[in-house]
């Protein structure tokens, strides 16, 4: 974030395809997934790959544009060069407002996860306790945090791959668990329990396990060869989806699915079941530190955006002015305001909260992805399966936004990002209007005086 002009390292394309896994496996995976497990069952599994396809129809035309027109605004440089400076403005705003909200989700996780071991404390007191982490890591500045954010990956990955091989052995008998047995045709023939409307609404929670492809195309142009950028996203996505897809059939095989609950992630619930000592804390703290890995991942996303915001025009300039520490003070201010925001809703609601912003987050994502698909268009000339995978992608991504309206439980977070979208309307209208009269005012030429 620092204005500090320094030569970026470039980068391989399988180095970007691990920054983009690392960036992406977080509290929406951990325990996003146990939402879609809660209301669908084994099918989660089919919402899961559904997700997939459309994450990967969005990604493959931000990577054509990428590879075309490397952008550091990247989605909001296209919307701007496709529609004008008024999309810029509102795509960077709608993202903003998108990571603010993933901020507070993952604030909420986080402190459902310490909760497993604390569960007698409030979550407000553990959502401040890692707001105030998480703005000190900020406040180490940029080498600080690539040094912490590398240390996460690590562990993040290491915690899945032991789900995974404990999981295995646990499938095999070498492990048993509570009575319950591995019964592949019992699971099967309950697969869709809540019927065809829980895939439906189920839908926005497997878009919001994989949001942050986005950090795919701003790190684009770090490529050493721009035309990597397709190669690099396919991969990330072909071993994201194989992670995902494996561990929750994993967790499903092993476990009830109504065993599982919106409250605690459903790998710690699966290992639980199993009673291995000391296994279900190890995962539980990993989770603990993926989660906040990628909270202080949106931490710097969301201050970024405002500096870009700032510098081209769409905010005040002073958001963009840095201090003694290099690091941009006002932005950084406006972000705390969220966080703040964010423990003050955990504390009124803290039953609901999180799948409230969670909801609310996710829609504001996708409507990035929506905006970047009509973007589409005018940066790059379509083929006609180009034409195709737009159209299917738009498609499924209104299906996950349609979905939230059946859910009563989805539906305030629906009507959360709704409200975002209006303050931001509000305030593009305004500035238009204002921008306006200072043009007509600074054009009108004065009458000459006469002696």
């Amino acid at each position: 974030m620092s204005s500090k002009s320094s030569k970026e390292s470039k980068l391989a394309w399988w180095q970007l395809s691990m920054i983009g896994i690392g960036c992406i496996i977080g509290t929406g995976f951990f325990l996003g997934s146990a939402l879609a497990i809660t209301k669908t069952g084994p099918s989660a599994l089919l919402v899961f790959a559904i997700a997939a396809l459309g994450t990967y129809l969005v990604f493959d035309a931000l990577s054509k544009m990428a590879a075309k027109d490397p952008q550091k605004g990247s989605f909001r440089s296209y919307a701007k060069k496709a529609y004008g400076k008024w999309a810029g403005f509102s795509s960077g705003w709608v993202y903003w407002g998108a990571e603010l909200l993933i901020m507070g989700s993952q604030l909420t996780a986080l402190s459902l996860f310490t909760k497993f071991w604390f569960p007698d404390i409030p979550l407000w007191v553990f959502a401040t306790g890692y707001a105030v982490l998480g703005i000190a890591v900020v406040l180490s500045g940029t080498q600080g945090f690539e040094k912490m954010e590398n240390i996460f990956a690590v562990v993040k990955v290491a915690a899945i791959f032991m789900f995974l091989v404990l999981a295995t052995l646990a499938v095999f008998g070498v492990f048993k668990g509570l009575g319950h047995r591995v019964d592949v045709e019992n699971t099967m023939n309950h697969f869709l329990p809540g019927g065809y409307m829980s895939l439906w609404t189920a839908l926005i929670y497997a878009f919001y396990a994989f949001g942050g492809i986005e950090i795919m195309g701003i790190m684009a142009p770090r490529l050493k060869n721009k035309g990597d950028a397709p190669k690099s996203g396919k991969l990330m996505l072909l071993l994201l989806t194989s992670i995902y897809l494996l561990a929750i059939a994993l967790a499903v095989f092993l476990v009830p699915y109504d065993d599982f609950s919106t409250k605690e992630s459903p790998f710690v619930t699966t290992l639980d079941h199993y009673k291995l000592p000391l296994v279900p804390h190890l995962f539980n703290g990993a989770m603990i530190i993926a989660g906040f890995s990628t909270m202080c991942a949106s931490l710097f996303a969301v201050t970024s955006m405002i500096v870009t915001l700032s510098k081209d025009g769409d905010a005040p300039k002073v958001l963009s002015n840095e201090g003694k520490l290099k690091v941009p003070h006002f932005a950084l201010g406006l972000t705390i305001l969220g966080l703040i925001t964010s423990i003050i809703l955990a504390l009124a609601m803290p039953d609901r909260i999180y799948e409230y912003l969670t909801t609310a987050a996710g829609l504001m994502l996708i409507y990035n992805w929506l905006f970047l698909l009509f973007s589409f268009k005018h940066i790059i000339k379509l083929t006609k399966f180009d034409k195709v995978k737009r159209f299917i992608g738009i498609a499924l991504i209104l299906l996950a936004v349609s979905g939230t309206l059946f859910d009563h439980m989805a539906r305030p977070g629906f009507f959360i990002s709704l409200l975002f979208l209006a303050i931001i309307g509000i305030i593009l209208l305004l500035r238009n209007v204002l921008g306006g009269k200072k043009k007509k005012k600074s054009t009108k030429v004065p009458r000459p005086r006469f002696q």
